[in-house]
């Protein structure tokens, strides 16, 4: 389950690294984009689908960031306790990311198909980080209008600018 996760997450950047590209396509990319959107997959157990979702999410909200690609996140719904244990890695490493601090330029995006387990994530990794310590860094939390206060409450100490996309 870890190498899946790891192969779902390296699939997501390779994605948006790949359709960063391809902007300089033109009109006819856009429209062609546009046609294949992806739908909110149904199924909160299927990580692929939800890391093809989550990643065209990004790729939308990507404007102002400067740094070759975006650190995104997917949590997973927690059903079974390998995702849970996935879930507590992604915590870990998401906390030792605000420990040692994001350049400036870069884009951290949250999602997954429980916004309240992402959410909690979130508040729970940013609890200790320093004021003002993500200033000019664009977090993106993709989720419930619901968790977006809580979210924001957790994140503005930080400095960071703060996106949020709606499920």
């Amino acid at each position: 389950m870890r190498k899946f996760a790891l192969i779902v997450a390296v699939a997501l950047i390779a994605g948006l690294t790949l359709s960063a590209c391809g902007k300089k396509q033109g009109g006819q990319a856009a429209v062609q984009q546009q046609a294949q959107q992806i739908p909110k997959p149904t199924d909160p157990a299927d990580s692929k689908a939800w890391g093809a979702y989550l990643g065209q999410i990004v790729q939308k909200n990507m404007q102002g960031m400067t740094a070759n690609q975006p650190y995104a996140y997917m949590v997973t719904a927690g059903l079974t306790d390998d995702m849970k244990a996935q879930n507590d890695r992604q915590l870990q490493s998401v906390q030792d990311t605000v420990a040692r601090g994001v350049l400036p330029g870069n884009l951290l995006a949250f999602g997954g198909p429980d916004s309240a387990k992402t959410a909690d994530l979130v508040v729970a990794a940013f609890k200790d980080a320093k004021p003002g310590s993500f200033k000019d860094v664009i977090i993106l939390f993709i989720g419930d209008k619901a968790d977006e206060q809580r979210v924001t409450d957790a994140l503005k100490p930080t400095g960071a600018t703060i996106r949020f996309v709606t499920m």
